[in-house]
């Protein structure tokens, strides 16, 4: 086992004890940013809260428990059958004009290596990190095992029909081609491989 932080004292929308999904999505931020935006957007009532996130460094912050959910998605019977792990991620970037750095939609500065691959209208993507892939990975197979949920998964990050109605772990973007989380940075093989042989 591998430890996992708590964090905050948020609300669920509901609950739901069988889940069938896990669904990976980004934060599209810095985790320290994203948290205090989770925390007191609307006055605190704000109600797309993910379960888990994985920071760049891998940790495991706990904010729902398990058979909690909240209004991630518009479809309330995805919410009640999905656990939401949101990996730490800028997400897209763009290159800035005469400077040797990239920014994101909010405004981050991204001085690092950036993964290009052309995918849904963007170019340069923040990578994920190794740890945050082991880390997502050990995590899933926790879920899997504890909550019977199928360890199978989409391992793409494009739509696909009728996508929630499978049973294992899938993207964001595999529900909506607006959706661009997980980016093509993620690593599914390594993902995958981890899952399977650990």
């Amino acid at each position: 086992m591998f430890d996992i932080i708590e964090f905050g004292n948020f609300k669920p929308t509901g609950k739901q004890k069988k889940k069938k999904q896990i669904i990976l999505t980004h934060t599209s931020r810095e985790v320290n940013t994203y948290l205090m935006s989770l925390k007191y957007r609307y006055n605190g009532r704000y109600d797309k809260i993910p379960n888990y996130i994985v920071d760049r460094e891998g940790k495991i912050i706990k904010l729902l428990n398990d058979n909690e959910h909240s209004n991630f998605f518009p479809t309330q019977n995805v919410n009640r059958n999905s656990i939401v792990i949101s990996l730490e991620n800028l997400g897209w970037l763009e290159k800035q004009s005469l400077k040797n750095s990239h920014i994101n939609w909010i405004g981050n500065i991204y001085n690092e290596k950036v993964f290009e691959k052309k995918w849904r209208d963007y170019f340069f993507w923040q990578p994920y990190t190794e740890i945050q892939v082991i880390q997502t990975a050990k995590l899933c197979k926790e879920l899997t095992n504890k909550l019977s949920i199928n360890k199978e998964c989409v391992g793409h990050n494009t739509r696909v029909n009728g996508v929630e109605k499978y049973e294992g772990i899938v993207t964001r973007s595999n529900f909506n081609s607006e959706y661009t989380d997980l980016s093509p940075a993620f690593n599914f093989d390594e993902f995958i491989n981890y899952i399977e042989n650990e």
